[in-house]
């Protein structure tokens, strides 16, 4: 069962020490400095901090990691791998950056929702 979080200003946090397991969803930002076990599907930004750990997907508008995560990565907008990140699974993204010492194993696609949408109306014909 999914948490809906229903704040659409503030920032939701889960802090260090904190351990989660289940599905989130929220219309606004998320930072994580504890662990997650589950699905995220949040409409703004999601910040993974150094401390932080993510077993799960991630669906969001853009993403910050500095931590680990084990999942795959659906970003409208933007990926970015700080230099502490350990990335494990699959991308799908408009743009990526990657900054040195950051390890990312895994696949990565650059496509738009437009770009997506596009491809599926060609390969309907």
């Amino acid at each position: 069962m999914a948490k809906e979080i229903e704040s659409t200003n503030g920032i939701n946090l889960i802090s260090a020490g904190t351990q989660v397991k289940g599905d989130v969803e929220s219309n606004s930002d998320f930072r994580i400095d504890g662990q997650l076990n589950g699905k995220m599907d949040i409409k703004g930004k999601v910040v993974i901090g150094a401390s932080g750990q993510i077993l799960g997907d991630i669906i969001c508008q853009t993403l910050e990691i500095s931590g680990h995560i084990t999942g795959n990565i659906r970003a409208a907008e933007l990926v970015s791998l700080k230099a502490t990140a350990r990335m494990n699974g699959e991308i799908i993204t408009r743009k990526l950056a990657i900054e040195p010492g950051a390890i990312f194993s895994g696949t990565c696609r650059m496509d738009s929702e437009a770009d997506a949408k596009r491809k599926e109306t060609v390969q309907l014909k």
